[in-house]
Order: structure tokens, then sequence, then C-alpha cells
């Protein structure tokens, strides 16, 4: 899987080896320091909470249980707006306190 993070005309991409035992807080310090990098806090935006689901959202669980993008979307997270794009991609967008949007987009490997 890729996740690739935007916010104004900067990016950052991060790879996602195995989705099932991703290791969150790795990644979420990395979306930090991204978003300090372009003039931003991400305070109040559940980033930590919002990954794992994306991940179930197109892969499904580990276990076995099916994906289901489009019940996640309907459902909604926190301050985020969901969208579901043909191929399997979710993409979650949410504006920051100081009003930076941050896009959040991720892949699946099939």
């Amino acid at each position: 899987m890729e996740l690739d993070v935007r916010m104004d005309n900067d990016s950052l991409s991060i790879p996602i080896d195995n989705p099932f035992h991703m290791d969150t807080d790795s990644i979420v310090e990395k979306i930090g320091h991204f978003a300090a990098s372009n003039g931003t806090r991400l305070d109040g935006l559940d980033i930590k909470g919002l990954l794992p689901k994306m991940v179930r959202g197109i892969v499904g669980c580990e276990g076995g249980c099916p994906s289901n993008a489009l019940e996640f979307v309907s459902s909604g997270f926190g301050k985020f707006e969901l969208a579901y794009v043909e191929g399997g991609i979710l993409t979650a967008r949410a504006v920051t306190e100081n009003g930076k949007v941050l896009n959040i987009k991720m892949f699946p490997d099939f």
C-alpha cells in the first residue's frame, strides 16, 4: 500500500509494507513533521484513528473480514471528509486549525 499526503503544493509518500501490522505511530509522526514543515499542526485531527480504518476500508481485516470502503465513507470519520475513488483508493480531506487543507490518499497494492 502507499499513503500519499498533500498540503499546499508539497507531498509526502509513505510506503506501507504490511498494512495489517503498520507502525501507525511512526506514520503519524511523519505526517506531523510534514505538517509542521508546512507551517501547521494537526491538533484535533485523529490521524492515528483514521489510518487503520482506511486500511480496513480498502483491504479488510487480517482475519478475513471483507473490506467496505463505501460504508466507511458513508459513515464518515471525525473532521475528515472521506471519498472513495475508482480503483480502490480512499481519500480523506480535512482543514487544519489555521486553515490549511490536508489531503490523505491510500492506494491499494492490487
